[in-house]
């Protein structure tokens, strides 16, 4: 079946099976930032935003998705441009392997589009769903607050 949606602001139709998960389709099209982790909605590895809110895409089906925009972290910034939440955490010493990095960075840019200053607590809380086995989640926190505020210093 055909699956339509915008990935990454560009119109993509896609050929799946009913049974597909977002995450096989989004991996299969090319968007390998989209990491498989434990296929169970445990770890947000595979974590990309749907109409802005973070959802993990081990659990939704690609079918669902028909005209939806769906972000991965191909379409927050590049090498050459990043975005400041992906300055931030390399900045901030907040990656190891970098395994969890691109669904932590798209939950806190959820977090960030709806809330522009978080508590430490509104951050623990949206990066809850990712799970890091290489470093401590303090220097995710720096991050998402370092971001945060350069953020709020670029809206006039």
């Amino acid at each position: 079946m055909q699956v339509r949606m915008t990935i990454n602001g560009t119109p993509r139709t896609l050929e799946v099976e009913p049974t597909t998960t977002l995450l096989d389709a989004l991996r299969d099209a090319g968007y390998k930032g989209v990491k498989v982790g434990c296929r169970e909605a445990a770890c947000g590895a595979c974590t990309v935003l749907v109409d802005g809110k973070a959802r993990l895409s081990c659990i939704l089906f690609a079918a669902q998705l028909e005209g939806r925009e769906v972000t991965t972290i191909e379409g927050l910034g590049t090498p050459d441009a990043p975005h400041p939440l992906q300055q931030a955490f390399v900045e901030v010493g907040a990656v190891q392997c970098g395994y969890c990095t691109p669904g932590t960075i798209l939950s806190a840019k959820a977090l960030l589009d709806g809330q522009p200053a978080p508590s430490e607590a509104e951050i623990r809380e949206a990066l809850d769903g990712n799970l890091c086995r290489c470093t401590g989640y303090v220097k995710m926190i720096d991050a998402v607050n370092l971001a945060a505020s350069r953020l709020r210093e670029e809206k006039p």
